[in-house]
């Protein structure tokens, strides 16, 4: 190890700021405070810069991480996150929504350090950095940075279905190369997940707002409350003003426990109760305009970081009690452990190796509890995750005046079914090949509608492969009259 390692091992990590628990739990404001330079500094300085640089062979995108710190501890701050740029279209929306630890945190050599009494070192606090490098530059350039030129239109156009992170990243990169884009949104306002999916508490809303408005500045055009496959049809697009298009639809239709009562009056769905708890009822759209009731006792089927929304998100509603049911054991479950501190920190109960049996309800329709039954864990099944088993007799019930269900997303089967020669499987999912093209010409894909339920990251890495297959088409195909 050379002095200069051990130099930067010495130095301890910083602690990110975050909102005390009893002040957040009365407030939709971002939970984490974030550095200030002069810590964001100092925990940049803990990078070796390690030639091998595994942290951003970890990264979906590829971000020079090293690079952006090593601007970052001399006080270069813009450069830095201008680093961050140069690979990610949303680095100040991964940086907050990313899983690090299981990705570039979870690579980096600094994590494997062991200190002198034997415990392991943190590792370098990648994603509260990229937040903080990107936020930095907005507030100084009053908005995100514009190019010095743009390009002068090609004259080919190109719709892009969805406006999550996918759709978002091929319009930037392909209105940078001077094509008209259209992206198209069900919604009743731009973004997709990033704006209908992630609580306030996680990611404010003024960043994607100020997103789009940068997009606008490129040229993209937004059309909302359009359901493609209904409204509008692919092959309506692509007879028409379109040379290719994009499908970034996502995966937004939620999974269904299939128990008796499902149907009752206040159970929800994870998408419902929260945009019906996080957003404005004008941002909604006309079937979820109506407020969410009175909540004592939540109950929140799931382990997935999106069960972890709505159980903060009832926390943040008034709900005296908020229980979290999962038929597994933390150890498996899949969404990020520092969701499921911030919730326990905040008053959420988890009943771990429990699965609902049924949602009871009173004789007015309305539930009042879910019946459940404790699990034992047997032999992994296909998921590798070890099969949870039901014991007799444990069955017991939780008191619910509202139950919102989050066992998972799948994508909506309207857009292949509606768009001729276009691939899908049985679960709906797009057929691409490495470059996003699909089985239909002209057509590109990416996303959660080809991976299933996946990481802001992971689309947005799509997207960006995308748009340069779109790009190598439209040269390669002749312009169209019209």
């Amino acid at each position: 190890m050379t002095h200069e390692v051990a130099r930067r091992l010495a130095i301890s990590v910083q602690p990110v700021p975050k909102q005390d628990a009893e002040a957040r739990k009365r407030n939709f404001d971002e939970t984490y405070i974030g550095f200030d330079l002069n810590a964001a500094r100092i925990e940049a300085s803990r990078c070796i810069q390690c030639p091998s640089a595994p942290c951003q062979e970890a990264c979906p995108v590829s971000n020079d991480i090293p690079g952006a710190f090593a601007f970052l501890e001399i006080g270069d701050v813009l450069s830095a996150a201008n680093k961050f740029r140069e690979t990610s279209n949303l680095p100040e929306m991964c940086g907050r929504l990313c899983p690090q630890e299981k990705l570039c945190e979870g690579a980096c050599v600094v994590g494997f350090a062991i200190r002198p009494g034997g415990q392991k070192e943190p590792p370098v606090t990648i994603g509260k950095l990229e937040a903080f490098v990107t936020d930095y530059q907005r507030q100084s350039l009053n908005g995100y940075p514009m190019p010095r030129y743009l390009p002068e239109p090609t004259g080919r156009n190109v719709a892009i279905i969805g406006s999550g992170p996918a759709g978002l990243a091929v319009g930037e990169q392909l209105a940078m190369e001077g094509h008209g884009v259209t992206i198209y949104e069900f919604w009743p306002e731009p973004g997709g997940v990033l704006v209908y999916g992630i609580p306030n508490f996680k990611m404010r809303k003024n960043i994607v707002d100020e997103y789009i408005a940068h997009l606008e500045a490129l040229g993209v055009k937004f059309v909302c409350n359009t359901y493609v496959g209904k409204d509008i049809t692919i092959d309506d697009m692509l007879a028409g003003e379109f040379d290719a298009v994009f499908l970034g639809t996502g995966a937004g239709v939620g999974n269904q426990m299939e128990i008796e009562g499902e149907t009752l009056k206040g159970v929800y769905s994870a998408t419902e109760f929260l945009v019906r708890g996080n957003l404005a009822p004008e941002q909604l759209p006309e079937q979820y305009r109506e407020s969410l009731p009175e909540l004592k006792n939540v109950v929140v089927i799931g382990g997935g970081d999106t069960s972890m929304d709505c159980v903060r998100t009832a926390i943040r509603l008034g709900a005296e009690n908020v229980s979290c049911v999962y038929r597994r054991t933390e150890a498996e479950m899949l969404g990020r452990g520092e969701e499921r501190k911030n919730a326990r920190e905040e008053g959420v109960k988890f009943e771990m190796l429990t699965l609902p049996t049924r949602i009871i309800g009173d004789d007015q329709g309305k539930v009042v509890s879910v019946e459940c039954q404790r699990m034992e864990l047997g032999e992994p099944d296909e998921s590798g995750r070890r099969r949870p088993i039901p014991v007799k007799g444990s069955e017991f019930l939780i008191p619910a005046d509202a139950v919102a269900i989050a066992i998972g997303y799948g994508a909506d089967p309207l857009v292949p079914q509606t768009t001729s020669g276009l691939r899908s499987d049985r679960k709906a999912l797009i057929q691409i090949d490495q470059g996003g093209r699909t089985s239909r010409p002209g057509v590109f894909a990416g996303g959660d509608n080809v991976n299933g339920a996946d990481l802001v990251v992971t689309a947005l890495a799509d997207g960006r492969r995308a748009a340069e297959a779109i790009s190598d088409y439209l040269r390669s195909t002749p312009a169209r009259r019209r």
